[in-house]
């Protein structure tokens, strides 16, 4: 399962941007996952709840937002929703496009708890 992969990433990432941000705890972390990717949900929710574990990041929610594929067909120009299994061209039917949107996965927020260093 490619999600574990990804958990491990992902929560790697989280804990750089929280380090940075002098984060006690990790609150909410939202991610963008292209369809192209074919992230199962569930599964990468478990892998972070696995990966997060220890971490500051225990606990945390984890938010998905799919995304969908946007393609752009090289023959006549025509940006279009683009199915994962069909890059047709709605248009001219050619099959050629250029994916513009849909094959990435971003980490899009983290939502901290941060130390109040002007009690300290």
């Amino acid at each position: 399962m490619h999600e574990m992969a990804i958990a491990g990433a992902l929560v790697d990432q989280v804990l750089r941007v929280a380090r940075e941000h002098n984060a006690e705890r990790v609150r909410e972390v939202v991610v963008v996952c292209g369809v192209m990717q074919q992230v199962v949900p569930e599964a990468l929710e478990l892998a972070f709840v696995a990966a997060t574990a220890g971490t500051a990041a225990e606990g945390a929610t984890l938010r998905i937002e799919a995304q969908g594929v946007l393609a752009r067909c090289r023959e006549c120009g025509l940006q279009y929703e683009a199915a994962v299994d069909n890059y047709g061209c709605p248009a001219c039917g050619a099959a050629n496009a250029e994916l513009l949107r849909g094959q990435n996965i971003i980490l899009q927020a983290v939502v901290c708890d941060v130390k109040d260093e002007a009690a300290a």
